[in-house]
């Protein structure tokens, strides 16, 4: 029974199609990154970007390095879509975006991650089993078919994010739509729908829809019944954020997973109509069965304990940030701050006020602000641009943040050297201050 559920073959359609509309949005989003400013903005403009902690040694190529790295990585997207060389250039494709990726946080948002995540399973699905060239130049490796994990472990990770997605979405700024509020407040300026995404009912209904399509899309396209009602729903809810929040690929990309969840036989018929549907229903068990589901378990054993963290972890998320990358936890809050940093030389006791605008783009000043990691790391670059002038300094950090628009509430203990303070994955660091209360 249970070989059967994994390995039974079923018709690759889903598989194939998902091949080509992913190929696609990642290349646009390689040439977008380039054509709307982003690759200047985030990675060649700063003097040095905030990587992911134990990464500080990953930073930009120098010059216009960057855009022939975002380039490169538009035409391995290009080869996605076309299935030429299929496993070389979307494997080339995830390490690269995987280094853009870690070596910077200050655009940081979960679509990345789930698009990093995807490249890793479309490295090692066969997807370019039809309609490719590599199966034109190779028929050897031409097949209608492919085993059902194939298809269940996107479905998988698919529920994980959007459950988890709801579930964070479930405390007082957002159960009273006040966050919706702040969310939409910035859109006054739209054309036709700016003054509507500022009625309070709007506001409402977007707190609960988030909660209930998060919550049950999944089922909903899971259930013959009910799979075109959410499939409709599915396209008007990432319509609406692209529209409203203007979020790159990640809505085109969460329509086009509907691919794994209608009938083989139906994708088959709407888009690839002369290729042979495959129904003998082959059950054909791999020799790799048992490190196939033992990888796999291990997989999805931390994409369930990851976004749980936090728990585990002392005070609030939404103060502290420990635990929040890597959860799925979307859209849930908005932050600002400000900040003051002083060295002390700790031999002549002398004091200098960090000149962080000259220092920090005015993104990386907003998270320096709000992020105690971000303090931490730019804490070691001053303690090592010291040390190199032969100084041995205390960086002290004197910050106020506010969440969700609350006044501004001391953030960091400004007593405490955080050049001398070790960095904790899994622990709460007692240098942030508790968070205030009501929040």
């Amino acid at each position: 029974m249970f070989n059967k559920f994994l390995f039974k073959h079923i018709d690759n359609s889903g598989l194939i199609i998902f091949r080509v509309v992913f190929g696609l949005l990642i290349t646009l989003e390689a040439f977008g990154a380039i054509a709307t400013g982003w690759v200047k903005r985030v990675l060649i403009e700063p003097q040095f970007t905030f990587s992911f902690i134990d990464f500080p040694w990953l930073q930009p190529l120098p010059g216009d390095g960057m855009y022939y790295y975002f380039a490169l990585m538009g035409v391995f997207g290009l080869m996605v879509m076309l299935g030429y060389k299929y496993r070389l250039a979307t494997f080339g494709y995830l390490v690269m975006w995987a280094g853009v990726y870690f070596m910077q946080k200050s655009a940081y948002n979960n679509h990345y991650y789930l698009m990093l995540l995807l490249l890793g399973f479309m490295s090692i699905l066969p997807a370019n089993r039809w309609f490719s060239l590599d199966a034109k130049f190779n028929p050897e490796i031409k097949k209608p078919s492919m085993p059902r994990w194939c298809a269940l472990v996107i479905i998988f990770q698919v529920w994980i994010v959007y459950t988890y997605a709801s579930v964070a979405k479930l405390y007082p700024d957002w159960l009273d739509a006040s966050m919706a509020q702040i969310l939409m407040s910035g859109k006054a300026n739209y054309w036709l729908i700016g003054d509507i995404l500022q009625q309070t009912w709007v506001h409402w209904s977007i707190a609960y829809t988030g909660i209930l399509f998060d919550l049950l899309i999944v089922p909903l396209l899971l259930w013959k019944r009910t799979r075109m009602l959410g499939f409709v729903i599915s396209i008007f809810f990432h319509l609406f954020n692209s529209i409203v929040f203007q979020i790159g690929i990640f809505p085109y990309m969460s329509i086009a997973f509907a691919l794994f969840f209608f009938t083989p036989k139906t994708i088959q018929k709407r888009f690839l109509p002369k290729k042979e549907f495959y129904d003998k229903k082959e059950v054909i068990v791999p020799a790799y069965k048992k490190t196939l589901i033992s990888l796999f378990s291990i997989y999805f054993i931390i994409q369930i304990a990851l976004p749980l963290r936090h728990w585990a972890i002392e005070d609030n998320v939404l103060w502290t940030e420990e635990g929040h990358r890597l959860s799925w936890r979307m859209m849930l809050r908005t932050k600002s701050g400000t900040v003051k940093v002083t060295v002390k030389d700790k031999k002549t006791g002398e004091e200098t006020r960090v000149n962080i605008y000259s220092d920090l783009t005015t993104k990386q000043r907003r998270g320096l602000a709000t992020k105690p990691d971000y303090m931490w790391q730019y804490a070691q670059r001053l303690k090592k641009l010291y040390a190199s002038q032969g100084k041995d300094v205390a960086v002290y950090f004197d910050a106020k943040m506010s969440v969700n628009n609350r006044p501004l509430t001391p953030f960091i203990n400004p007593t405490v050297d955080l050049g001398a303070e070790k960095w904790y994955y899994f622990k709460h660091h007692t240098w942030i201050l508790p968070a205030p209360e009501g929040l």
